[in-house]
């Protein structure tokens, strides 16, 4: 594959917040495509594009979890946890691209499914920036292909408008493979959107900015998102807090793992929670 060129400078309004975050988080590099740049393409990428389909590139990708699963546990997943553990891998990264760069410029990039492809072995995603939406007085305000709003709730639905731009067609590839409905499956796009954020955000040291943040991008009211971003505080020994929040889906590894939940599944108690979460820290 050639390399593409990489915007730089002013020329890239969200170029700084995707270099940030592979900073802090090393598990996931965004490389930006210029106008004449062509998409990679090779066996080891997948086109967003390509997933929303819902073809074979869909079951190579899947297949890929399957093996994983298969490896780690000793046991085949059911088809459907399969396709939920192969749409949360690429959901979780790919909520970032819009997500971090709102969370760290105010800017909003617009990316529709033909605008990503994911190398998930190299933990890299190429994208090609087109619009974005930005506030007023920004100085990327000047560029092509910037729309600016008028304030910061207006850019909160633009974060919602270009996640579910993306995400809905990928929804869409997936749902066959899932055995769940239409809630089911926005219910774990919101899932990705809060989680992945929080998680950057704390590796940033800015954690409770972002459950803020969260909070009023999802108020619970932002069809087709479900629910709150769901934050809430436990009691820790000794006095002090512990932020926890409640999943609005199921992921769905209790299918192969029942003695071991997520953190913030609801099955998880309380007291099960804090433990782990001052083991954790």
């Amino acid at each position: 594959m050639t390399v593409p060129a990489l915007l730089s400078g002013l020329s890239s309004p969200v170029g700084a917040a995707y270099t940030r975050l592979t900073e802090v988080f090393g598990g996931l590099r965004v490389t930006e495509l210029a106008a004449a740049d062509p998409a990679p393409s090779g066996p080891d990428w997948v086109a967003a594009a390509d997933l929303a389909a819902g073809g074979p590139a869909l079951e190579a990708f899947l297949a890929w979890d399957d093996a994983q699963v298969l490896r780690d546990y000793g046991q085949r997943a059911r088809p459907d946890v399969t396709a939920s553990f192969g749409l949360h891998r690429y959901a979780w990264p790919a909520c970032l691209l819009v997500t971090v760069p709102w969370f760290l410029l105010q800017r909003v990039p617009r990316l529709p499914v033909g605008a990503v492809a994911y190398h998930r072995g190299a933990g890299e995603m190429a994208v090609r920036v087109g619009g974005f939406a930005c506030l007023p007085g920004d100085p990327a305000a000047a560029l092509p292909g910037a729309r600016v709003v008028a304030d910061e709730e207006a850019l909160r639905g633009e974060v919602r408008a270009a996640v579910a731009e993306h995400l809905g067609p990928v929804l869409d590839g997936f749902r066959p493979r899932m055995r769940r409905g239409s809630r089911a499956l926005w219910g774990m796009a919101t899932d990705e959107v809060v989680e992945g954020l929080w998680y950057v955000a704390h590796l940033l040291g800015e954690e409770e900015r972002a459950m803020a943040e969260l909070e009023l991008l999802l108020p619970g009211t932002t069809r087709p998102y479900v629910g709150t971003a769901g934050f809430r505080r436990l009691a820790a020994p000794g006095g002090g807090s512990l932020p926890t929040r409640d999943r609005a889906s199921c992921c769905l590894f209790y299918t192969l793992r029942p003695e071991d939940t997520c953190v913030t599944c609801p099955r998880t108690c309380d007291e099960d929670r804090v433990e782990r979460l001052l083991r954790s820290a």
